[in-house]
């Protein structure tokens, strides 16, 4: 493994920003879009069930769609891409055994041998509510491939806007992702910022590393 160094990582998130302003003339290169694909769905999930569905959208009259979905917000059209981040309606026994089934055929295990891990997932969504609130959980899940997805663009010079203020109910009727079992989170857009972006030239502002950080 080569790491990247320690300035490379700050640089590149303070470098990145929720983009305002795409330059709609500027596409993310295959390779990189495919690697930015890949990244995402190396990301890391409770139990490693990944209970989610990402859905690449480029086609223009859909996103042209979307955009009204999405107060008129202009980064639905303007990106180079648009990612729907979309969580599993539902958890049960079937989606576990598609994950053990997957376990086995990867790692070339008995399948027996994943009993005990299959059942302790499987208590584990099954508990009653409140104990087990599964859009909660699966949205949860959703917001760590976001973080995953956005860090990896930032790290590829690829901007990026995470995007809430959408209908997330009309996104899953355009998207026809209710019959799929599927139910959308949130949206990011990607592409290049546009030369004017006023956002851009802003100073980031988090908070100061003592505030943030307590070491015990």
């Amino acid at each position: 493994m080569n790491p990247v160094s320690t300035e490379t990582l700050i640089d590149q998130l303070n470098w990145r920003y929720a983009t305002k302003k795409f330059d709609a003339t500027k596409k993310i290169p295959a390779d990189q879009w495919a690697a930015l694909e890949e990244a995402t769905v190396l990301s890391p999930s409770s139990f490693g069930l990944q209970p989610w569905k990402f859905i690449v959208v480029t086609d223009p009259a859909l996103r042209a769609t979307l955009k009204v979905k999405s107060w008129n917000q202009p980064q639905v059209t303007d990106a180079s891409h648009l990612l729907v981040f979309a969580r599993r309606a539902s958890m049960s026994r079937v989606e576990i055994d598609a994950y053990i089934d997957r376990i086995v055929e990867v790692r070339k295990v008995p399948r027996e041998t994943l009993n005990g891990y299959r059942d302790m997932m499987a208590a584990f969504i099954e508990k009653p509510a409140p104990a087990f609130d599964v859009k909660v959980w699966t949205s949860c899940q959703v917001y760590i491939a976001l973080g995953v997805f956005l860090s990896a663009a930032a790290m590829l010079g690829i901007d990026t806007c995470p995007m809430e203020g959408i209908d997330p109910a009309a996104y899953d009727e355009v998207l026809g992702l209710k019959a799929k079992g599927f139910a959308t989170t949130v949206v990011a857009a990607a592409g290049y910022r546009a030369s004017d972006d006023p956002i851009a030239a802003m100073a980031k502002v988090r908070m100061n590393m003592e505030d943030a950080i307590e070491r015990r």
